[in-house]
């Protein structure tokens, strides 16, 4: 497919020249998680789910205290936290394990750009649909029954670092709008289609729209 070929070429432009123009960035980044709190750079999350529903490790510059995902999920004090976490959207607005510079990091969507290596391994695209955790998948589905069919349409395609949802609201949007947008994403897309996207990404990320 025409299509498919494109866009590869152009996300693996898109991720070599990141790569190679904000390594700087990158190490800069690194320096200031180390020195912010103990644990490793990258963040230590649970896989993704990508294409066909294939489970992938998702590179993210750790914004949270080491163990956060099991913090949440297991120690009683945090009950009341993962039950808003569940309860809205799996997103939390003031979260208390995110590290001082983890804020800033997620305010200006920099513990992002390990990712540009997720597309340089085929795990992802640069435009897609948001890459979620399989057992958010399964419980949000249950929530929002009507969003199956939209969960089948978006997992025929790679997941991206931006999308349709990202330039629309970010995490404002909740699961079952998410879905229904990044289905659309998938019955339309088109290299014109993706530029405009990438285009519209410039401002959301500037403006710090929806972010967490």
């Amino acid at each position: 497919m025409v299509y498919s070929f494109l866009k590869r070429l152009l996300d693996i432009a898109i991720a070599l020249s990141a790569l190679i123009l904000l390594s700087p960035v990158f190490v800069v980044i690194a320096f200031l998680i180390k020195l912010d709190s103990k644990g490793p750079v990258i963040a230590d999350i649970p896989p993704r789910v990508g294409k066909n529903g294939k489970l992938f490790k998702m590179y993210k510059f750790r914004s949270m205290v080491a163990g956060a995902h099991d913090l949440l999920h297991n120690d009683p004090k945090f009950k009341t936290l993962l039950e808003e976490y569940q309860r809205n959207s799996y997103k939390i607005n003031e979260d208390p394990r995110v590290t001082h510079i983890g804020r800033f990091l997620r305010k200006t969507s920099l513990d992002e750009l390990p990712q540009f290596i997720n597309v340089i391994k085929g795990d992802m695209s640069f435009v897609g649909h948001r890459a979620y955790y399989d057992f958010e998948l399964e419980e949000q589905q249950k929530k929002f029954p009507e969003s199956r069919e939209y969960v089948k349409i978006i997992l025929s395609s790679k997941p991206g670092i931006t999308g349709l949802w990202q330039v629309s609201g970010r995490s404002n949007i909740n699961f079952d709008k998410r879905v229904e947008m990044d289905a659309q994403y998938a019955q339309r897309r088109s290299i014109l289609y993706d530029l405009w996207i990438i285009i519209k990404t410039i401002p959301a990320v500037l403006t710090t729209r929806g972010a967490v």
